[in-house]
């Protein structure tokens, strides 16, 4: 299995990079700045890049069974570019062959009731806002999107954060997952072979999931 990996230096993007290399996989991580991926492994190449411009990437990429965007907009403080870069992904992977792109989305527009979402919660806290409302652009740009890219969009759980990997987890579509004390959470390793499964098993094209414990 080969894939392609943008945002690999993020801590989300750390942990599918790790997930992806213990699996066996061949990993092309595009990245802005090689420096902060220091990480060796025989079957990691690291590829200087910028997702927003596609001819700095597209030969990167051919030959990937699945591209993965694990992109945010907290450096930049751009927040149009995160649906505008899921734009430039739909539109550029035919370009490069590439059939499948798997996208780590945000869990604010997750149904916590009928017409609530999680971001409508008077308690969702406020500085996280404005990059879960531009999240939710994203999974419009892609619901909107007629690129032949098989694309899914996966949330995490309310909570993610670093952890142990144990390989369960539960999938779920437009509701927020929570266990019986009502918690929603899920560690980022076992975010990340959530997706890889995805990938093995082609079993949530076009669609946005969900995961969690």
């Amino acid at each position: 299995m080969k894939i392609a990996l943008f945002g690999a230096t993020g801590h989300i993007g750390q942990g599918i990079l790790d997930e992806a290399l213990s699996r066996g996989y061949d990993v092309v991580a595009v990245v802005r700045d090689p420096a902060r991926l220091p990480q060796k492994n025989a079957k990691l190449t690291v590829v200087t890049g910028d997702v927003s411009n596609a001819s700095t990437w597209l030969d990167a990429v051919h030959g990937a069974d699945a591209v993965v965007a694990s992109l945010s907009a907290r450096r930049d403080g751009n927040l149009d570019s995160v649906p505008g870069n899921a734009n430039v992904l739909l539109d550029n992977l035919p370009k490069a062959g590439v059939k499948s792109l798997l996208w780590v989305g945000g869990a604010g527009t997750l149904e916590v009731a009928p017409g609530k979402r999680v971001i409508d919660d008077p308690h969702f806290p406020a500085e996280w806002k404005p990059e879960a409302e531009a999240q939710g652009k994203a999974l419009a740009a892609f619901r909107a999107s007629k690129s032949p890219v098989e694309w899914t969009y996966i949330s995490p759980a309310a909570l993610i954060q670093p952890g142990d990997r144990t390989g369960k987890y539960r999938v779920g579509g437009e509701q927020l997952l929570v266990d019986a004390e009502g918690n929603s959470k899920i560690s980022i390793a076992d975010y990340a072979v959530a997706l890889l499964d995805r990938i093995e098993k082609q079993d949530a094209a076009n669609r946005r999931i969900t995961v969690a414990y």
